[in-house]
């Protein structure tokens, strides 16, 4: 039986500041726009923003910082809401969340609860994914499969559940590590469950207020480390799943669920015929009734339009278009992206939207101080016609993608570290950008508040 545990709030005990604090931001521009960035990958789940204007020209001394925090174990995306800044990470065994003023990094509160998780492949014990807030309440999952409902404001706990002993989710490759998503007054999780033999509760939806379950999916396919995406398919709203787990033979791929019951709608299987592969790519919901999604290992790409009766219809597969974790992204009649399973083997590509065709790769490499860098397997951060990448390796480019080539317009160097896989975010004109390891030039894992503003001319201010 799943137990709901609702008990009062519970705050960990404030360790000193972990604050370095440089200098202010410039003045926020008066015509500014500016939007939240309440989960992963952002508030469209594509990595993309509306904020402008944003600084025009990188200086030749590099972005300068406003502030930074030290950085436990994690692999967890800034969260910026309202002016909060919502780090979580692994601090001496304890999965915490650390909530700071988003200007002057000065911390407002922190939650945290003891974990016991050793990585089987010897990646970071911390959480893998990030906070979703919703309406003042934070929904927080860590690699232990714990849930936390947190107030946003004063950081009480809400209501809290054990997925992992609820549902008998298993460790699987790296820990629990899809995020999940809110629809209406539910919280759906891809729990990747083993209550049967042959299957157990794949995905399951939450009662945002309380927590109990409202609905399961049963399906012998397990959790994956991409997040579910809602979409709206064929003027029906869908809740897109990329489920795997761990099995043999390996399986996995697309459940199309109705949000209001689990139902499923359709599903489409693709993964790679490799015991250890994964899905760590979300899905891409595009025009037309269509979703891209994409295994790194042996499959590839592959983009799906559904028929009126939800029946996946194949329109290309393109074996040498896999994203290992990134979401690429889509400009006029184009998606690009950074496809390939490790650094060697990864290149940025263009391919046609309509026929599948690679128009172009690059390597996107470059020597700098005697040593081969790059992008590798970058991310995206696209703010209305600007094109932002961070690099693997702690370089940050901004882009021209079009079907002819790429450009770098500009680049600098932030930090030299390995596992740079968290997706940068900008708020109210500030780039947040986490490194995930200490670093080759002897800097300690950290997140940095980079002043990312347009300066104001001196007749408007």
């Amino acid at each position: 039986m799943n137990k709901l545990l609702l008990i009062p709030a519970l705050l960990a005990v404030a360790t000193a500041e972990p604050l370095t604090f440089y200098q202010k931001p410039k003045p926020l521009p008066p015509d500014a726009r500016v939007e939240d960035w309440p989960r992963f990958f952002g508030p469209r789940d594509n990595c993309t923003t509306q904020e402008a204007p944003l600084l025009k020209e990188f200086p030749a001394s590099g972005l300068p910082k406003v502030f930074e925090l030290e950085r436990g174990e994690s692999y967890s995306s800034p969260i910026l809401v309202d002016g909060k800044l919502l780090h979580f990470h692994a601090v001496d065994s304890r999965e915490t969340l650390d909530v700071h003023d988003a200007e002057s990094g000065k911390r407002l509160w922190t939650f945290s609860y003891p974990i016991n998780y050793r990585d089987r492949y010897g990646f970071s014990p911390g959480p893998r994914t990030s906070p979703v807030v919703h309406q003042d309440r934070i929904y927080l999952v860590g690699v232990t499969a714990m849930l936390h409902c947190l107030d946003l404001k004063k950081g009480e706990l809400i209501w809290k559940r054990d997925l992992a002993k609820d549902y008998q989710i298993p460790q699987y490759f790296f820990g629990y590590g899809p995020n999940p998503v809110v629809w209406d007054d539910l919280l759906i999780l891809n729990t990747g469950g083993k209550e049967k033999k042959t299957s157990g509760t794949c995905v399951a939806a939450l009662d945002l207020k309380s927590g109990e379950t409202k609905w399961t999916h049963d399906d012998s396919w397990g959790a994956s480390y991409a997040s579910p995406v809602m979409a709206k398919i064929q003027e029906r709203e869908v809740a897109l799943v990329l489920a795997a787990g761990e099995s043999r033979p390996s399986h996995g791929g697309l459940l199309v669920l109705d949000p209001r019951n689990g139902k499923e709608l359709a599903r489409f299987p693709w993964r790679a015929k490799i015991y250890e592969s994964v899905l760590a790519s979300s899905p891409l919901p595009l025009p037309g009734n269509k979703v891209f999604i994409s295994d790194c290992y042996q499959l590839g790409g592959v983009l799906l339009e559904f028929t009126p009766d939800f029946i996946p219809k194949v329109i290309w597969k393109e074996r040498f278009f896999g994203m290992h974790m990134m979401i690429p992204q889509v400009i006029d009649d184009h998606l690009y992206g950074f496809a390939g399973r490790n650094i060697p083997d990864t290149e940025l590509k263009a391919v046609d939207l309509d026929t599948g065709k690679i128009k172009w790769a690059d390597e996107m490499r470059w020597r700098e101080n005697e040593r081969v860098t790059g992008l590798f397997r970058g991310s995206f951060l696209r703010a209305n016609e600007r094109i932002f990448s961070l690099g693997e390796d702690g370089s940050f480019v901004e882009l021209s993608l079009t079907p002819d080539k790429p450009r770098i317009l500009q680049k600098t160097r932030l930090f030299y570290a390995r596992d740079t896989w968290t997706p940068p975010v900008i708020h109210r004109g500030l780039l947040y950008v986490v490194q995930n390891n200490d670093g080759f030039d002897g800097s300690s894992k950290r997140l940095i508040c980079y002043d990312f503003r347009q300066p104001i001319p001196k007749e408007k201010l």
